[in-house]
């Protein structure tokens, strides 16, 4: 099987299971207990969080432990929001866990939503291009890289205007963190009030991911109960989990700068192959000023996505239509619909996404099976 789902989650490392199994054994007691075993456990929980926080560009002060991505961003939409009914400004083709968490405050709360149109390659259009009734904004939520197209939003505008009126920033990175540079992802250089991440992105354990916060932000828990996390999540912290994302952001970060070249390489010789031999074909967002190193969405005309999923999968390639957490639906994807693709089109298009360990064989062959099988498609639908 050739594994090109890698946007939806990655295998964890040896060295993670190892990391994780190890800690299960000698560090599995509970952190905030005060005898020997628990504070065998309290340094590894801290040794984990002044790591991660380190390289990630904030301190072990603003990471919070989460759940996962999901959690990280209800988290931070539901905590920085605050009670006061007002406008909630997102992007258009949000992930599911922003869209619906905003629907939810919408609806509970009384907030009113404010979409920010994209361009035909799915960027967001910058502040000064848009209407914005600054001082009714509660909050603005941003995917910084989009999980189908793999687009990047530029969000220094958005950083810049958010500082100078003091509203919540808040970067859905859960793509962005174990694909780009570490540098790039910077939770200082972002000028964000927080950064959502997530373990299984980059080749973590799953049911782990973070939070970073600003320290000025003012927070309302979800989980109340213990003094967890300085009173932001309560719960006991699941320290090999963590001490496993620890390990897997540790990896990414002594390889960062050649598997984001390693990707990119790969990326554009695939997108060349299917592009060249299964026209017409079309790349969404492969005009944007920046993508992803390793998405891919594309679009066969006249093979639909759902038809080639399944002969694909038979074939032996894994992959997706997008969003893995909207599966079970094949509605058109809003962000494709956002960026003015027709909805029939739109129903044809997969997604693609590589892993640093993806391999030039791996995507000379997968092309060739990709190919193969959107002509036997055709060949059909002709008939």
């Amino acid at each position: 099987m050739i594994y090109l789902d890698h946007n939806a989650t990655t295998k964890p490392l040896p060295e993670v299971v190892e990391v994780v199994s190890n800690c299960q054994q000698e560090a599995w007691a509970n952190p905030g207990s005060r005898h020997a075993m628990g504070r065998r456990a309290r340094r590894v929980l801290d040794d984990s969080r002044e790591s991660i926080s380190s390289l990630l560009g904030a301190t072990p002060e603003e990471l919070i432990f989460t759940s996962g991505g999901t959690e990280s961003i209800n988290l931070a939409l539901r905590g920085l929001v605050g009670t006061r009914p007002g406008v909630i400004v997102m992007g258009s083709g949000e992930h599911p866990a922003t869209v619906e968490t905003c629907r939810w405050l919408a609806m509970v709360q009384g907030h009113k939503l404010l979409e920010i149109p994209v361009n035909s390659q799915g960027e967001l259009r910058i502040p000064d291009q848009c209407e914005i009734p600054w001082d009714d904004v509660r909050l603005v939520t941003i995917l910084w890289g989009h999980n189908e197209t793999g687009v990047i939003q530029p969000i220094d505008a958005w950083s810049h205007a958010c500082r100078e009126r003091s509203i919540p920033l808040h970067l859905d990175a859960v793509q962005m963190i174990g694909k780009m540079p570490l540098e790039e992802v910077s939770f200082q250089k972002t000028g964000a009030t927080a950064i959502s991440f997530a373990s299984h992105k980059f080749h973590g354990p799953r049911g782990i991911g973070g939070l970073l916060l600003s320290p000025a932000a003012r927070l309302t828990p979800l989980l109340t109960g213990g003094h967890q996390e300085r009173d932001r999540r309560a719960g006991t912290e699941f320290t090999p989990l963590i001490a496993g994302m620890a390990k897997a952001l540790e990896l990414f970060a002594r390889e960062g700068k050649s598997a984001y070249q390693h990707m990119i390489e790969l990326k554009k010789l695939l997108e060349d192959h299917l592009l060249g031999s299964s026209a017409p074909a079309h790349v969404f967002g492969n005009e944007a000023s920046r993508r992803l190193p390793n998405t891919i969405q594309v679009a066969f005309e006249s093979v639909p996505a759902e038809a080639l999923l399944v002969n694909l999968d038979l074939a032996g390639i894994a992959c997706s239509a997008g969003s893995t957490c909207a599966s079970g639906s094949m509605e058109p994807s809003p962000i494709l619909l956002a960026m003015g693709v027709q909805p029939e089109f739109a129903k044809c298009s997969i997604r693609l996404s590589l892993g640093r360990f993806t391999t030039r064989e791996e995507i000379m062959s997968a092309a060739s099976i990709i190919a193969q099988t959107v002509q036997r498609l055709r060949d059909q639908v002709a008939q």
